[in-house]
């Protein structure tokens, strides 16, 4: 089992993957190419960005993809939102209260690996 794994954060941002491919699929058809993909890209950039950062050689590259997974997840949130304006869903609150949690648990572990840094 990789570092990663025994993550929450990451956890928490495998089942976010599956919560947005789920509400994507019932996007209308001419969304594929445009919100449809954009949000499941911003999604599967979380984890996969803490994985990466996780098998890094130091605390500096992995709070680098932190900062960067954090940044997936506030785009994605803005496209939550566009989603709700366009009408394509009205379902969106609980997946904007996953990404508020992950984004905090993000904070936690970047502030945790920059006290590590610190020291």
């Amino acid at each position: 089992m990789r570092k990663h794994h025994n993550l929450d954060v990451w956890k928490g941002a495998m089942r976010l993957v599956t919560d947005v491919y789920q509400l994507t699929s019932h996007f209308p058809e001419s969304e594929r190419f445009g919100l449809i993909s954009q949000m499941r890209r911003c999604a599967v950039s979380v984890p996969s960005n803490i994985a990466e950062g996780a098998a890094r050689g130091s605390n500096a590259d992995f709070l680098r993809f932190l900062y960067i997974a954090r940044g997936s997840l506030s785009e994605l949130e803005t496209q939550l939102l566009i989603s709700a304006q366009l009408n394509f869903t009205d379902d969106i609150y609980p997946l904007c209260e996953d990404i508020s949690q992950l984004f905090a648990r993000l904070g936690g572990l970047i502030n945790y690996l920059k006290s590590q840094t610190a020291s």
